[in-house]
């Protein structure tokens, strides 16, 4: 069936339409997008895809709504908003626009609707506070893009309109930018693997370029890794590596020595011709050879254990 309306709804908006309409203009580039609530439109039609307005769910009808009783849900009882429920049907047809390789499809599929596509839908349905975020619930994305909506007395015909296909390409740039780092990662994930089977027992793990790496570190289970080194630009980077992914707190930090030392103060510091920095907290250091970073890396290792 060819595609010619992509139908939701009229007056204010929410992120979550507005992040259904980023991956259905994408995949129908020719459609119309059309914003109403008359039922002539907001019915299932020839050519007609209707999300977050409409009274139903059925995907058979091309009809993607979330605010009937009974409302539809996830396997594990977690609520769909329209974006999640959107997400579902065309995710992985969106991502191979993207240019995402097949093998990685079902993969960053799940990943993005995890971490990006769930806490939409929870916020939008009420199943979780904003004030879970803490000081930052005024920056999580749904609220920011919330912001992009007409001012209140804003009363002119346009404006719903106008600002929703202004927020529209916004929106775009951070689905975008969610797809392209997912990827990445599953990109990354293969390279840090072949280095941990490298590496072997060393406490040292040495990769070709900067990258995503304490996922993979964790998934090969190689708990003997403390440290990582890898080029950076002209120069070489020392990192440590986190306990998780929710906390600051590393495996092992650099020594105490040379926390907030650069060039000089450092290499004297370190006995390492070639230091240049290490940064305060003790989660990074530079060298500007290959040889000295890996001596920094060896008096780190030492210092650690």
């Amino acid at each position: 069936m060819s595609i010619t309306h992509l139908v939701t709804h009229s007056g204010g908006f929410h992120a979550d339409e507005l992040l259904s309409s980023v991956i259905l203009t994408r995949l129908y580039p020719d459609a119309a997008l059309v914003r109403s609530r008359d039922p002539a439109w907001i019915s299932p039609g020839e050519g007609r895809i209707i999300y977050d307005v409409g009274r139903a769910y059925e995907a058979e009808a091309a009809i993607f709504d979330h605010h009937q009783r009974p409302n539809p849900l996830r396997d594990d009882g977690q609520p769909y908003s329209s974006f999640g429920l959107i997400w579902r049907h065309f995710g992985e047809a969106y991502l191979r626009s993207q240019g995402v390789p097949e093998p990685d499809v079902a993969a960053v599929h799940q990943s993005i609707d995890a971490g990006f596509v769930l806490p939409v839908d929870l916020l939008d349905n009420g199943a979780i506070e904003p004030g879970v975020a803490g000081p930052l619930a005024g920056m999580t994305l749904p609220v920011l893009l919330e912001t992009l909506k007409p001012a209140f007395d804003d009363r002119s015909a346009e404006a719903d309109d106008d600002a929703f296909m202004a927020a529209l390409p916004i929106a775009r740039a951070f689905v975008e930018a969610a797809v392209r780092g997912k990827a990445a990662k599953r990109r990354a994930e293969a390279m840090v693997m072949a280095a941990i089977a490298q590496a072997g027992t060393s406490r040292v793990l040495e990769l070709p370029m900067g990258m995503p790496f304490r996922a993979a570190v964790e998934k090969a289970a190689a708990d003997h890794l403390l440290f990582v080194v890898h080029p950076r630009d002209k120069d070489w980077a020392l990192t440590t590596i986190r306990k998780g992914g929710d906390t600051f707190e590393s495996r092992a930090d650099l020594p105490e020595a040379w926390a907030g030392l650069s060039d000089e103060a450092l290499e004297t510091a370190s006995g390492v011709t070639g230091a240049k920095f290490c940064h305060n907290a003790r989660f990074i250091a530079v060298a500007g050879t290959h040889e000295a970073i890996l001596k920094m890396a060896a008096l780190a290792v030492a210092a650690a254990e």
